[in-house]
Order: C-alpha cells, then structure tokens, then sequence
C-alpha cells in the first residue's frame, strides 16, 4: 500500500504552517484548535492551496514539488475530499451527486453507505447523517489513494454523532488506504484514528496513538486536549525520591516524574476518584473542595471538584449522592500525575 509523505511551509495569517508527516494505510487524526492549519494541511494535500515549499508524494506518484517545479491541479491527484458541510449540489439527487464523484459504481456504493432507497432524494431531504454516508460515498467514487475527512462530526447532533461514529470508525478500518482526518474533538480522533498528530500554530507538537498522548502529554494544549485537567505550579524536589508540586490554587501535590521550576500537573479525569472523605489508600493526593458542578455525559458524570475535573460513572455519583456546594475529595496518585513544563 502507498505511503503519503508530505514536507511544506505555506504562509497564513500570523504564522506558517511548517509540517513534515508519513502516513500508512489507516487513519491519522489531525488534532489541535481553531485556526492551528489542519483544514490548511487538507486543501494543500488537494491541490487547493499552493506551499510556499515543500513536497507531496503518495508512492512514487509526486503531487507536488517546489524545487523541481512540479504541481499538479486538483483533478489529477488522486484524493476523495470530505468537506466540512459535505458541500452536496443541492440540486443534485443522491444518486447524481454520488455519480459526481468519478469512477466507481454507484450501484454498488449506494448499496455499501446503506442509501440505495434515497438515491431519488436531494440533500435537504437528508438528516445529517445521510449527507454524510453522501459525501463518503461520493469522495470514494473517485477511488483515491487518499482520503481527506474535514470535520466529519462536526455538522451532527450528540445523539447522531455516536451513531455514525462507530460507522465511520469500521469504514475507516476496512479501507486500506491513507485518510488524514480533522477534528478538534480528541474523543473522535481516539475512536477514529490509530494515530493522533496534534497541530498548534502550525506545528507539530505531539504524534503518536491516542493513548501515549493521554500517558504522557508533551505539551500543555495535548495535555487539555485529551482531557487532562492542567494545574500550574511550582515543583521542587520532595521526599522519597518525589516531585512536590505546589499549586498556584493553593495546596500540595505529588508526582513521580522528575522536574523543577514552574509546571503543569497533568492528570486524567479519569485518574480522579470522588468520595466524601480521602480513601485509606495508597494515593497521595488529595484535595478538599465544594463540588462545584454536575455534568452527567452519557452514563457518566464529569465533577468539578475546586480546580479538578473528575469523571465517574452515573451509579457512582448516585450512590455518592453529590450536590453541587457539598464538600467532597478529589483523589488522584502520584503515579498518574504528570509534569509538562510551562514557560
């Protein structure tokens, strides 16, 4: 299967986007906030935008390449391109707007995305998550060695996006190619993606699978991305062979990682357990503080807890019977706490 390699430097507004990435047959999440160059990345992959420098190679097919003059337009590289809104004709049936899309059978896409009895339909007759089996379908007609998601969540409602998650996640799974995906959302790059590549004004600051971003976080954004609570504080040696941490917020806390100076406790919300009073455990950390809301997600429910998040099940919070004001203790161990330097 081809590899995408990718080296480029396109200027935006107040910085470039300098990015140098491999991808295999599966999926890459492209992870990072608003503005940071992910939809850039995507647009220049596609030949809609034209690198300062750089180049763009699937095997040995070149897409592009500042030095030796090469860049080919839009409609000869080989990508099926997912838009944000999915950028449907409205004019267009299902079905032609499929065909739209090149080579493949439509038959037999229509068939696959489980949309044959809405070929006759028009996409404002579609719910969201029609359109989108629409615009896979349609990107896959082209049959591209390469697949460019923008945002594919991003237009669905809570209840349909969990649907057409574990959709999307078994289509990704079965088509071995490479498919770069943008989301801002780390629960979809988790559940989409076995790599995640992490984007911040235009660089590259983390790579790697979601779960090695979760253990150890290099920087404070992927430390809050990937739902780590991010305390700042000052941290010095302390006794054990620990770090001690004290916390801007007040309080002291305790890390196995080695590091002075000013640094960010990373802890998981799921790291942190709730109890009405500190646990007779091996834990270290514990912090005292009124819960400060209640937000159930799902059969979960995340608790602030002073300046920590923590996230429990539903029967726990209902056995605990927490309400919002009422103290509690937050408690995490020393051997889930991170330190991430913070300048």
């Amino acid at each position: 299967m081809d590899t995408l390699e990718l080296r480029l430097t396109v200027p935006l507004r107040s910085f470039s986007l300098n990015l140098t990435l491999s991808a295999g047959a599966g999926t890459l999440a492209l992870a990072g906030p608003s503005g940071a160059g992910k939809t850039t990345l995507l647009r220049a992959l596609a030949g809609l935008v034209r690198p300062a420098e750089g180049r763009i190679a699937v095997g040995e097919e070149v897409w592009f390449d500042s030095e030796r003059g090469i860049d080919l337009p839009p409609e000869r590289r080989s990508v099926g391109f997912v838009f944000q809104d999915y950028a449907l004709f409205p004019h267009l049936s299902v079905e032609q707007n499929v065909a739209y899309g090149g080579r493949g059978d439509v038959d037999a896409l229509l068939d696959r995305f489980g949309i044959a009895e809405l070929r006759c339909a028009r996409p404002d007759q579609l719910s969201g998550g029609e359109r989108q089996r629409v615009a896979l379908a349609r990107a896959l007609a082209r049959r591209p060695r390469v697949l460019l998601l923008d945002e594919p969540m991003a237009a669905l409602d809570a209840h349909t996006r969990d649907e057409v998650r574990g959709e999307l996640r078994a289509l990704l799974r079965g088509l071995g190619l490479p498919a770069l995906l943008v989301t801002h959302d780390f629960q979809d790059a988790a559940a989409l993606a076995s790599r995640v590549a992490v984007l911040v004004r235009g660089r590259l600051v983390q790579e790697g699978r979601p779960e090695e971003l979760v253990a150890a976080p290099s920087d404070p954004f992927v430390a809050a991305l990937t739902g780590g609570n991010l305390l700042p504080g000052i941290a010095r040696a302390g006794a054990g062979g620990l770090t001690e941490v004290a916390l801007e917020s007040g309080g002291l806390v305790y890390s196995t990682d080695e590091t002075s100076g000013r640094v960010g406790v990373v802890v998981s919300c799921w790291d942190v357990t709730v109890a009405r009073n500190a646990p007779p455990d091996s834990a270290l950390n514990h912090l005292h503080a009124p819960v400060g809301s209640l937000v159930p997600v799902g059969n979960r429910v995340r608790v602030r807890v002073g300046p920590l998040t923590a996230e429990v099940t539903a029967a726990s919070a209902e056995r605990l019977a927490l309400v919002e004001g009422e103290p509690v203790v937050a408690t995490f161990k020393a051997t889930a706490t991170r330190l991430v330097p913070l300048a």
